[in-house]
């Protein structure tokens, strides 16, 4: 049985398992701002999403990850379906994400009926990275 819940302080050691990005200090912003949410499977963490608002405005998904042992299972699905749901009933109508542009999770927005909003190239040194693509979606 899948479930899904805002992330919460027990949650750092696993949160940290996937999120190789986060700093610890943003990691205890999310949890306090309820803008990060912890996908478990049978009550076992398996998932992570974490979000903030572009232009303080637009809800901008910046991280989905699963486990890669439970990919493929639909619940990267499940997680972006509850995000936007959730984000709908906030009264915003609309939301972003982004994926690099050598990433395969491009397909799976496309899939999710998200549409490209146009790109960014970083082309200074210490944040060089190949393109990044932007993503939006009417709710």
């Amino acid at each position: 049985m899948l479930s899904i819940r805002h992330v919460q302080e027990k949650d750092q050691s696993f949160w940290f398992t996937l999120d190789q990005h986060l700093a610890k200090e943003e990691f205890q912003r999310k949890v306090e701002q309820k803008m990060g949410y912890v996908l478990c499977e049978e009550q076992t963490p398996v998932g992570l999403l974490r979000y903030q608002l572009f232009w303080d405005q637009i809800p901008f998904c910046t991280l989905l990850f699963i486990d890669p042992a439970k990919q493929k299972r639909g619940y990267g699905r499940a997680l972006m379906s509850f995000w936007e749901q959730e984000m709908k009933s906030l009264g915003h109508q609309m939301v972003m994400t982004s994926t690099r542009v050598d990433e395969e999770a491009q397909h799976f927005y496309r899939a999710l009926h998200y549409k490209e909003a146009g790109s960014l190239i970083l082309t200074i040194p210490a944040y060089a990275q190949p393109m990044e693509i932007f993503f939006v979606k009417a709710l």
